[in-house]
C-alpha cells in the first residue's frame, strides 16, 4: 500500500492511523497521544504531532480546525461533512445524504484544490445544557 504512494508506514504511523481509525470522536493530537500512549508507552508527545502532520499531507487522515483553533483528526479522510461545536470545539460526522460540492475549475482562480471541507457549526447539547 505505502509502496505505491511512495513513503513507508512506520510502526509509529501504523499505530497512530489505526487508534485513529478505531474512533468516531475527532480527537486532538493530546488524545491521540493518549490512545497511542497504550501500546507505544515511550511515544514522544511531538512524535504523534508530526505523524498526523504526516498523515494529513498525504491525505490518510483529515486535520479539522480552521486558523487558531485546536485541530482534531479523522481517521476517515474521503470528503464528508462535519458539524461542530462553537463552545468545545467537539466534532462529529453528519449522517445524512448531504453531497460534498466540488468547485468547477474555472471558479478556483487559479488555486490547486487539495481537500474540501463541508463543516456546519453549532452548540452540541452537552454546551447547551451548561447554558441554561
Amino acid at each position: 500500500m505505502t509502496h505505491e504512494m511512495g513513503f513507508r508506514l512506520s510502526k509509529q504511523r501504523k499505530v497512530i492511523l489505526e487508534e485513529l481509525q478505531k474512533v468516531k470522536s475527532h480527537p486532538t493530537a493530546d488524545e491521540v497521544y493518549d490512545m497511542v500512549r497504550k501500546i507505544i508507552p515511550r511515544i514522544s508527545l511531538g512524535t504523534v504531532y508530526r505523524n498526523l502532520e504526516f498523515l494529513s499531507s498525504k491525505g490518510l487522515v483529515l486535520k479539522l480546525g480552521g486558523p487558531g483553533e485546536q485541530k482534531r483528526f479523522d481517521g476517515f479522510p474521503e470528503p464528508h461533512p462535519h458539524i461542530r461545536c462553537a463552545v468545545c470545539t467537539a466534532v462529529v460526522d453528519v449522517e445524512c445524504d448531504i453531497s460534498v460540492p466540488e468547485i468547477p475549475q474555472s471558479a478556483t482562480h487559479g488555486y490547486k484544490v487539495l481537500n474540501t471541507n463541508v463543516e456546519f457549526v453549532g452548540i452540541c447539547p452537552q454546551c447547551q445544557a451548561k447554558q441554561q
